[in-house]
């Protein structure tokens, strides 16, 4: 019943919170939302903010990154695939992201559970890229540079953020379908980072430098 009750109270938190913010998020309210009287709420947590850290941690803790082939396939429909999940979790935590965007100058705490998730996923996605060059995707020296492919995964996600985030309120901005806008993400950036359209065979000098190392680590 304990956990019945505090799983109740937290998940009215979030659905007050993502309404009201940090300040239009009384105990009060949550407590009705919840269906518990106030006795309650504080036996279980305290107080409001002890509670409202609690609903974050939970919150930030629910964010999965959508998974991405260890061996890129198709680069376009791996990073599809992967663009249209994390779109659809970002736009599921839209409300919530918003009111903690809004409190985080008066609340910086809040603002590691709002940048939790896409920081994840943009960890996920240089990972990818470094998956794309060991495969020969990518050139392993080429006109694009490490901090150019840093740029290009900040761009991506920021378009995937942007775009989940404000779809609703700037129709006339985000006017393609969610797949159609994020397919043009996606190549846009596959393009900055100079990803090739069929992976580059090994070449001799690379499948030797690979035995190389491989019989010096074996040593």
């Amino acid at each position: 019943m304990i956990d019945d009750h505090r799983h109740r109270i937290i998940e009215a938190a979030a659905r007050i919170y993502a309404q009201h913010g940090w300040r239009g998020a009384t105990t009060r309210r949550i407590a009705d939302e919840a269906g518990v009287n106030e006795v309650t709420l504080f036996r279980q947590f305290g107080s409001k903010d002890a509670l409202l850290d609690q609903m974050m941690q939970v919150c930030a803790r629910r964010e999965s990154c959508p998974s991405m082939p260890r061996t890129p396939v198709n680069p376009e429909n791996d990073l599809l695939r992967w663009a249209l999940d994390q779109h659809g979790h970002l736009s599921t935590m839209r409300a919530i992201v918003r009111q903690m965007m809004s409190d985080a100058e008066e609340r910086p705490d809040v603002a590691g559970c709002a940048t939790h998730g896409p920081s994840a996923a943009a960890a996920q996605l240089r990972e990818y890229v470094v998956q794309l060059r060991r495969h020969g995707w990518i050139p392993e020296s080429g006109d694009v540079t490490p901090a150019e492919v840093r740029a290009a995964v900040t761009m991506l996600m920021g378009a995937l953020f942007a775009d989940a985030m404000n779809r609703d309120l700037m129709p006339a901005m985000f006017s393609l379908p969610v797949e159609d806008s994020l397919r043009g993400y996606v190549r846009i950036f596959l393009r900055g980072i100079g990803a090739r359209s069929e992976p580059e065979p090994p070449t001799t000098r690379t499948v030797e430098r690979r035995s190389t190392s491989t019989s010096v680590s074996s040593e």
